[in-house]
């Protein structure tokens, strides 16, 4: 994940709320959703006998082996009597079934999760599961990858696969068990080893998080029985030419491998179809042989598409995708099926003058914004909660994922398809990925058979994901780039897969023999430093393309704290910056909030209680934040050393954390969240911390124009010191910006703290963005020499104190609510009704039940908003109607000087949902 001494990181060890996802309260899992734990024994799978049909085993029954007597044969024969074994989904770690059948308490709260004795999970555990077949008439496959770390396979009480050939997380494997499946009731059974990440290519857990004591064993994808008759379609996949820049044509190749699973020959019937352009031919085959069949423009003249429609990332255009449907018939039967969806886009990704690798989508340059991803600690998987959390990223204006290890299913790129989600996948760091190469002191050294595994690995990713338009990339190093067999061994895979977009060796700025410099930096920092850090061009500052950088510590909302901590656990919290956190990292490194603290305390003053010491880590987590995707937007275009992406490390997290997430594991939001939600808007203004020029940023294809930027400074107390006005101004599109104006080195009577308000109003007038910095006279001053690999040390914090003496001002409020077809809509409107000039800063706004408890997740159009007197604004969030429990929602404000209160958001039914507010504001 980042560079690291020597010993590695493993030892350095606007406002349109949608209620994406179930309520704090519900679901299975402590407030986030997942499908209800299984009862009793595992369901039996009724496998259909239609050809090309693929069925996924609808869960299983799974007990240790140090539990169990009886011989693998008699284990996996069908009428075994599994008593006392416990229920396990389709894709399920031992752990995570362990979880959901209640054996532990939630692993989320506090250390509970030290309490699960690791020595259960030292011993393979055996997964069961029973499915039924009407007839034997059709050839029955196994067809799998996702065991964590090895198995040896059992159908019917026979071995099919040792454990040697069934290993690593990511290999793929197809067993033709026709022979041995009779009609009716049959058995599969895996008997899995445990997994050590540092000698498997599996999947560990890195600092992220406190790794979970059975180290992810199990089977965590879907084990799929297929039906066919003798002739099978592998292999099939897209190869798509799209002309750039004109976007006229696109050249589409169809690839698939026709087998022939039977001992005597037979011609097959290969048919397929794109839209109204249907294509067929016919393919003779010996006894087990395997033909590849291709079809292009050059035999099939419809495969030449003129104004193909044309896949985008979000924000600039849609996501249409195409459908393959391919045939194999044998005699007139069919034999077997194959379906693919497609998106027709080109991706470039080459190196710049400064060596930084600048992405390039149909020929429209891209600043890559994006965060970086984790799944479920226990890699449960819940359609619903990803699609919540992707949701969420769009609302933040990125528009990219990265994946450092941790592939998800093929569900999460389908979402990411649709919603125009960038997605860099890559092997990660600090684990045996990484055990061969120059500088790795992490993970075993490879072995002779790691290298076939490695091979296999590759193949089966590229071929899940070289059909996404999602994809952009594959990372085949994270914190080190592989020596020259290794990278052989992963671009000789991907060259046999067609994978069709740019390969980059490393995360970080490191180099392979074939594929040269990645272009990528992994700079940090990985902890604390000051909104002004961001836009220096040098370490991780705004230049080039950082894949993993941060200001650390992400203190998440009081509700989720009281969630994830005892009491005693929340006192420490703020009164101990020394403590040892467990909800920050296993590293060493990042154990404490020690420099988080400090730089809280110097910058705002000492907390006073553990209200106080949130209130102000949202405050110091909003400024952040924005300056970070601030600073790589407004460098995204400068002629020397242009920034070309940040990947925010990190966008969500697997557990109850305390750094690296803009949301947390509860979809909560807070300052880091509504920070980079105001720094990424479409048209934007914003305040540069290292020269004070107020610049606009347009992210829209179009130019904008006739634009006003107005900036105002106030003291804390809203005497103001300096406003100017600057009318007429234009900006280019795609991510082009422009300096309105700079602020004076010094305004007269300004107070070391003072406040700066950004107001920008298009052609009409309209307001179309407004910023609010607190900012001080006495700046952050940074020691660049003692830069480490984690951050730059602060020796001087900026003044920020005079915030501590704002009046209280009232803000006054008022809601609606109406529900139609699942979906509720809240309008709020708040007013500044202070008699003074005191504004109220970083108003925020949550959604509540009757019962106090945030509905998540909720997305807003705007929120965390600062009003002037006399100006109100109206906000709208939108949620599942399911999420309010029966009960009318209410609406709770608080802010950085405005008293907390909550009022009712009247339910009012039909109608329609409300049309979501844009969050503009106005005056009294």
């Amino acid at each position: 994940m980042f560079p690291r001494p020597a010993l590695g990181r493993r030892y350095a060890v606007t406002a349109l709320v949608l209620c994406l996802l179930g309520s704090l309260s519900g679901g299975a899992w402590a407030g986030a959703r997942q499908p209800a734990p299984p009862h009793g024994p595992a369901r039996i799978t009724r496998v259909p006998s239609a050809a090309g049909t693929a069925t996924p085993l609808a869960g299983y029954a799974i007990q240790s082996s140090a539990k169990v007597s009886g011989s693998p044969a008699a284990l996996s024969s069908p009428g075994y009597p599994a008593k006392g074994w416990y229920p396990a989904g389709p894709r399920s770690t031992v752990l995570a079934a362990l979880l959901a059948d209640g054996v532990y308490a939630d692993p989320f709260f506090s250390t509970d999760q030290q309490k699960i004795p690791k020595a259960d999970f030292e011993v393979p555990w055996w997964y069961r599961s029973d499915f039924t077949v009407a007839d034997t008439a059709r050839r029955t496959l196994l067809d799998f990858s996702g065991v964590i770390s090895a198995a040896d396979v059992y159908v019917n009480g026979h071995q099919v696969a040792r454990a040697a050939d069934v290993t690593g997380a990511y290999t793929h494997h197809e067993l033709d068990v026709t022979p041995l499946v009779g009609p009716g009731s049959n058995t599969v059974a895996f008997r899995v080893r445990p997994n050590d990440p540092n000698a498997d290519l599996t999947m560990g857990w890195i600092d992220w998080l406190q790794p979970p004591p059975d180290r992810n064993m199990g089977v965590v994808r879907d084990v799929l029985v297929r039906r066919g008759g003798p002739v099978a379609l592998r292999d099939t996949h897209v190869v798509t030419g799209l002309a750039v820049p004109s976007l006229a044509s696109a050249d589409v190749t169809v690839t698939a491998q026709a087998r022939n699973d039977t001992d005597t020959a037979v011609t097959a019937e290969v048919t397929g179809r794109i839209g109204a352009t249907v294509f067929t031919r016919r393919v003779p085959l010996a006894a087990h042989e395997t033909k590849t069949v291709a079809f292009s423009p050059a035999d099939t003249p419809g495969l030449h598409l003129t104004s193909p429609k044309v896949w985008w990332p979000a924000g600039m255009g849609g996501q249409p995708l195409y459908d393959l449907d391919l045939t194999a018939s044998v005699a007139g039967t069919t034999s077997d099926t194959a379906h693919e969806s497609f998106g027709i886009r080109d991706v470039r990704a080459p190196l710049n003058a400064d060596g930084a690798r600048q992405y390039r989508i149909n020929g429209r340059r891209l600043l890559i914004k994006g965060g970086g991803w984790s799944p479920d600690e226990f890699l449960r998987w819940d359609g619903t909660y990803t699609e919540d959390r992707l949701k969420y990223a769009l609302d933040l204006g990125l528009n990219t994922i990265r994946l450092e290890g941790h592939l998800e299913p093929g569900e999460f790129f389908d979402l990411a398809d649709r919603y125009g989600i960038l997605v860099l996948p890559g092997w990660e760091c600090c684990d045996k990925w990484e055990g061969q190469v120059n500088g790795s002191e992490t993970g075993d050294r490879w072995t002779e058979a790691d290298y076939p595994v490695a091979r296999a690995s590759m193949a089966a990713e590229a071929a899940r994901l070289r059909d996404h338009p999602s994809v952009i990339s594959f990372l085949i190093g994270s914190d080190f780039a592989p020596d020259a067999r290794i990278e052989k061994t992963y671009l000789d895979a991907l060259k046999a897969a067609d994978w069709p977009d740019p390969v980059v060796s490393a995360a970080s700025d490191n180099s392979s023999p074939q594929l040269g410099r990645s272009g990528l930096k992994m700079t940090g920092p990985y902890d604390w430093v000051p909104p002004g850090y961001w836009y220096a061009k040098r370490e991780g500052g705004a230049t080039g393309f950082n894949s993993e950088t941060s200001a650390g510590p992400a203190i998440p909302t009081l509700d989720t704290l009281r969630r994830m901590l005892t009491p005693a656990e929340l006192d420490t919290l703020w009164k101990d910056p020394d403590a040892r956190q467990y909800h920050r990292s296993p590293s060493p490194v990042f154990g404490t909030l020690k420099i988080y603290d400090a730089a809280l305390t110097g910058r705002y003053g000492a907390p006073k209680s553990l209200t106080d010491y949130v209130r102000k880590a949202q405050l110091a987590q909003y400024e952040n934040v924005r300056a970070q995707f601030e600073a790589y937007q407004r460098n995204a275009t400068d002629a020397s050393k242009p920034s070309t992406g940040v990947i925010h490390w990190m966008f969500d997290s697997g557990w109850t954390s305390l750094h690296w997430q803009l949301t947390d594991r509860y979809l909560d939001q807070g300052g880091a969240y509504f920070g980079a939600k105001k720094a990424n808007e479409q048209l934007h203004i914003q305040y540069a911390y290292d020269d004070r020029s107020v610049v606009v940023v347009n992210h829209r294809h179009a130019s904008a124009t006739g634009l006003t930027a107005r900036a105002t400074l106030f003291d804390p107390d809203g005497t103001q010191r300096y406003d100017r006005t600057v009318s007429g101004l234009a900006v280019g599109g795609d991510g082009a910006h422009g300096t309105a104006l700079t602020l004076p080195s010094s305004v007269s009577g300004l107070p070391p703290t003072y406040l700066l308000r950004l107001v920008l109003t298009d052609a009409d007038g309209k307001e179309v963005s407004r910023n609010v910095y607190w900012l001080s006279t006495r700046p952050d001053t940074l020691d660049w020499s003692g830069t480490t690999w984690y951050y730059t040390p602060t020796t001087s914090y900026a003044d920020l104190t005079g915030l501590a003496a704002m009046a209280r001002v009232p803000v006054s409020v008022t809601a609606a609510t109406e529900s139609s077809d699942g979906t509720s809509t809240t309008t709020v409107t708040l007013r500044n009704s202070g008699s003074g000039k005191t504004s109220a800063l970083l108003t925020d706004v949550h959604l509540v039940d009757a019962r106090g408890r945030p509905v998540l997740p909720v997305r807003w159009s705007e929120n965390e908003v600062s009003l002037w007197p006399g100006e109100s604004v109206t906000l709208t969030a939108i949620c599942r109607t399911a999420d309010l429990h029966g009960s009318a929602p209410g609406v709770r404000v608080s802010g950085w000087n405005t008293p907390e209160r909550t009022v009712p958001a009247a339910r009012r039914n039909g109608g329609g949902p409300v049309r979501p507010a844009p969050g503009r504001f106005s005056r009294r």
